[in-house]
């Protein structure tokens, strides 16, 4: 199995880093942090990139709105040494589960196990 996951580490993109990618970050890489989902934030030797190694799956809406303004240069201070301020009623970050089964489904989907009939529709009739 070394060689085939070798294989697909060199040609798929989506099952975390590429073996290109995992020789830059060891090359040119910082580490300055890794977020509560395990992603590892790195950074350039001359703080002009940065970039995360997903721990998983690479799905961008899994990373945090503080990691997020890190890497796009919003925020110059890495979010695990100067964390932002949250206000007490904005909720945990949580990622996009559209295309899951967690995604949601009102009560009269047809993806529910048991939809419910709407009762208070009644189809367009033309006259």
């Amino acid at each position: 199995m070394g060689i085939l996951n070798t294989l697909l580490r060199a040609v798929t993109w989506w099952n975390g880093q590429t073996l290109t990618t995992q020789l830059y970050t060891w090359r040119y890489g910082e580490k300055v942090g890794e977020d509560e989902q395990g992603n590892k934030f790195y950074i350039s030797g001359d703080g002009t990139r940065r970039w995360v190694i997903y721990n998983g799956e690479v799905e961008a809406s899994r990373i945090s709105p503080d990691w997020h303004g890190w890497l796009h240069h919003t925020f110059d201070e890495v979010p695990s040494e100067a964390p932002l301020r949250h206000k007490p009623w904005e909720k945990p970050h949580q990622e996009n589960l559209t295309g899951t089964a967690m995604a949601y489904a009102p009560s009269g989907s047809i993806r529910r196990a048991h939809p419910q009939e709407a009762r208070d529709y009644e189809a367009w009739k033309p006259q």
